[in-house]
């Protein structure tokens, strides 16, 4: 309990700390005018409150991201802790609020444009496949859980009680989503959707003080507690907690609410605090799954009741069987037995509601992403519709893949594109630090970050069962020259422009 505790103040004082001295860094202007009034067109660019902005932001990059990784992520033992605290401080909250400024700094530009900006033309074509196709995977990953989900819980073969019933509602629903302002039906149910899930999570936080007699310490963080995973904890823990720690996918869904953000000085409670927020969403989650499947009677699947809490949290996830665990039925069991009904409620909206709420915004900004790279203008709707229909075929082709597959390469795909976005936002600082002459160091609040998630992402793919599943020293040292190798090029590239500045 104490770490828990711990970590919980950390991310709350990293928001005033660490917050402030990257919104400095940035150098938030109060006075100069937004996109939303520069660009206004009532479809996309449009002013929105800052309450409501906040609430549609934390729900486009939480969705189930904070719940499912972080219960699948404290499997691996208390370093959950460690990976949502100082990857949400340091990593996350950086590139989710770095993205959303520069975006905001660019008239609203999506994420391929900013990245080809600054790193060139190769740079943001492969950027504008490699987002495209993420937007893609999360609304096909995000259709079938909900409606599988939608499914069971109607029971019986009458028309609701089939999946496909509910695959082609969800995707009714988000091609009206992609295509009507973002005013008029996002900005109408999100907030609700935002409130429903910081009020599941406050319900979780009363049951973790309220119900739980034991959970594990920090002493335990430095070994791998995996009932199953052949992957070790590092970098496994990092991939499977994304959403609650480092999201590439945020960085794509910034640039929507930069568009719509009417002054500069509310960029740090937008962006770095609902990283932040979603931190604390995750960590709430790791502690109440752990704290739960303590106390929770395994007798029922064979088991003796002695068992390390991370066996018991995956028996309770799998049924107590051997196929892969499904993070919604802890949330079911955990909702109902804390906070009984009004939990039940809460618990199809955290494992329905979530889930469908990031894939609307996932094919709304793929179609800004295709329209951005197409200057086409989107104040027609049958312009919108033109973009979004391929993209719903896409997905639909998609969802024919086994989830399980689906899921792994989403997660890579993910975290990739934040190394990418963390790189951009590290030569936009030392640019504009060399151009400006001020702020000499300031790159390093990214940079740092940029290191860690190259390592991450290249010793995954090497080790991993759906990458090259080398031998883990051969995976290390693969990772390992490939982030040095990414440290000498921007130090020769720094030193490039150093110099032709100096001229």
């Amino acid at each position: 309990m104490f770490t828990f505790i711990v970590s919980f103040l950390l991310l709350v004082l990293g928001y005033f700390l660490y917050g402030a001295l990257v919104n400095w860094v940035f150098g938030a202007d109060p006075q100069r005018k937004t996109p939303c009034f520069v660009s206004q067109d009532g479809v996309d660019y449009i002013p929105l409150p800052t309450w409501k902005v906040f609430l549609i932001q934390f729900l486009n990059i939480a969705g189930t991201g904070p719940i499912f990784g972080a219960i699948l992520g404290v499997l691996f033992g208390p370093a959950a802790y460690l990976w949502i605290v100082l990857g949400c401080i340091f990593g996350g909250a950086v590139h989710d609020y770095m993205s959303g400024m520069i975006s905001l700094r660019k008239n609203g530009a999506s994420l391929p444009e900013i990245v080809g900006d600054e790193l060139g033309t190769g740079a943001r074509m492969a950027l504008r496949v490699l987002s495209l196709v993420l937007m893609v995977l999360v609304g096909a990953v995000f259709v079938t859980t909900p409606a599988g989900l939608l499914a069971n819980m109607v029971g019986g073969d009458t028309w609701f009680g089939q999946s496909l019933t509910w695959v082609v509602l969800i995707f009714i629903y988000y091609i009206c989503a992609t295509l009507l302002p973002i005013d008029k039906l996002i900005g109408k149910i999100y907030p609700l959707f935002g409130m429903a899930l910081l009020i599941m999570a406050l319900g979780m936080m009363y049951g973790i003080f309220a119900y739980s007699s034991e959970m594990p310490e920090i002493t335990e963080a430095f070994s791998n507690h995996h009932p199953t995973s052949s992957i070790p904890i590092f970098p496994g823990l990092c991939i499977t907690i994304a959403c609650g720690a480092v999201s590439g996918f945020h960085g794509t869904q910034s640039p929507m609410m930069a568009r719509c953000l009417q002054n500069e000085k509310y960029g740090r409670p937008i962006f770095y605090g609902a990283m932040i927020t979603e931190g604390l969403v995750a960590l709430i989650w790791a502690a109440a799954a752990i704290a739960f499947a303590s106390s929770f009677d395994v007798t029922q699947f064979g088991m003796t009741g002695e068992e390390p809490p991370y066996e018991k949290l995956w028996a309770i996830m799998t049924n107590g069987g051997t196929s892969g665990p499904n993070p919604a039925v802890l949330v079911n069991k955990v909702c109902s037995t804390w906070l009984g009904s009004v939990g039940a409620v809460l618990a199809v909206l955290g494992v329905v509601a979530a889930p469908v709420t990031s894939g609307d915004t996932a094919f709304r900004s793929a179609r800004l992403i295709a329209a951005d790279f197409m200057h086409y203008k989107q104040d027609k709707i049958y312009k919108r519709l033109l973009l979004s229909v391929p993209l719903f075929v896409v997905s639909i082709v998609l969802m024919f893949i086994n989830f399980d597959i689906l899921w792994r390469y989403f997660a890579w795909f993910n975290q990739t594109l934040a190394v990418i976005t963390l790189w951009t936002i590290t030569v936009w600082l030392t640019k504009r630090s060399v151009a400006e002459g001020t702020k000499r160091y300031a790159y390093l609040i990214a940079l740092v970050p940029s290191l860690w998630m190259t390592l991450i992402c290249s010793t995954y793919i090497m080790i991993a069962p759906e990458g090259f599943q080398l031998n883990h020293v051969v995976a290390y040292s693969i990772g390992g020259a490939v982030t040095v190798g990414a440290l000498v090029w921007y130090i020769l590239w720094a030193r490039g422009i150093a110099k032709t500045r100096n001229r």
